[in-house]
């Protein structure tokens, strides 16, 4: 089995619990039952209770991987009377402007320059948009943007506020009806800590009335809430997936709250921050999320050579990052259930590294 006895410290897929695992090794049950209606009825309660979602939200449940969410979002939600203002400060800001090119979205993309964007009012003219598309946490570069300052800021301009949320649920605050979401995209693989092909996207009751009459069949959100008022899909879902996502939720509830669930990923991500200080490296950003560390090499090159080092030594998965910045910057998750003694092995093997390379 790849990487069976590793340690995975990637931002997605993350480490998983024994209970997610186990219920993942069982047959794959019949659906179009109440049984399964009733688990998938108790998922949109759950994530609605979770996000803080206003009266009258409602969940999609989609068998597709998080790409697919946010290009059935703009599908769904956007056409060519629209002018999107897109948050792009890294690989998944580009893939929305990709998405709006696609579907010829006017938009305008702005670049927040490793900044938080908590001064979006002060940079923007918001009175030129109908909606904003951000990744709450660009990935990519670790940078957790302001989502108070920009809510506040698409609820002045009367803009439908869409925020991919799929790296920052579960790890980093997300509340729908103080940050003004209209729209959450959320994905399996990543804080929530399941097996990937599993999205789900949240609509508030603004975002409801302004869906489009879209011609696509599979991703026709007026479709999945028909169907999702009695717990069904459409189409075939992830069933096995959808099972350990109820378990899940029910993890998350009885282990404290989503509140706990941040608390926990925050107490890791301090922990291996604060314990790395002595390192040739530094934190990517100045806004970082509790989900992930990026950390960039002090010499300006490197990160290949630590990350087959980890890999071949200690059997532990850090991610890298493409392009440039491919032996300059590498990543670290501290979502799912990573904990501190994974995070004490890998602070050893990166004093081990550093160690090797400085004799």
């Amino acid at each position: 089995m790849i990487y069976e006895n590793y340690t995975i410290l990637t931002p997605g897929p993350v480490k998983m619990s024994d209970r997610t695992l186990t219920l993942g090794a069982k047959q794959v049950p019949y659906f179009r039952n109440q049984p399964f209606s009733d688990v998938v009825l108790g998922c949109e309660s759950l994530l609605l209770e979770m996000v803080n979602s206003p009266s009258g939200s409602r969940a999609v449940f989609l068998t597709a991987s998080g790409t697919a969410g946010m290009e059935s979002v703009v599908m769904n939600l956007l056409d060519s009377d629209d002018n999107a203002l897109v948050i792009n400060g890294g690989t998944f800001g580009q893939r929305f402007v990709h998405i709006c090119n696609q579907y010829d979205i006017p938009s305008k993309e702005i670049n927040p320059n490793k900044g938080n964007l908590s001064d979006i009012d002060q940079c923007v003219d918001g009175s030129k948009y109908s909606a904003c598309l951000v990744n709450a946490h660009e990935t990519s570069i670790g940078l957790l943007y302001d989502l108070e300052a920009i809510g506040k800021f698409c609820h002045k301009h009367n803009m439908l506020n869409i925020v991919d949320a799929i790296s920052m649920f579960t790890t980093d605050k997300l509340d729908m009806t103080t940050q003004f979401i209209d729209v959450v995209i959320m994905s399996s693989q990543k804080g929530l800590a399941l097996p990937p092909g599993l999205t789900v996207i949240i609509l508030s009751p603004n975002a409801i009335e302004k869906l489009n009459n879209i011609r696509g069949l599979y991703f026709n959100f007026k479709q999945y809430l028909k169907d999702g008022e009695r717990g069904q899909t459409p189409y075939t879902p992830a069933v096995s997936i959808i099972i350990q996502l109820y378990d899940r939720l029910t993890q998350i509830k009885e282990d404290g709250g989503i509140e706990q669930t941040i608390k926990n990923a925050f107490d890791c991500s301090f922990y291996f921050r604060d314990k790395i200080k002595h390192l040739p490296l530094s934190l990517n950003t100045d806004f970082p999320s509790n989900g992930l560390t990026a950390l960039t090499m002090n010499s300006n090159h490197g990160a290949k050579k630590l990350l087959s080092f980890l890999e071949e030594k200690y059997k532990i998965i850090a991610c890298p990052n493409g392009g440039e910045l491919s032996d300059i910057l590498f990543r670290v998750s501290h979502m799912g259930f990573v904990n501190k003694t994974d995070m004490e092995k890998l602070i050893e093997a990166l004093e081990d590294f550093f160690n090797s390379e400085s004799e």
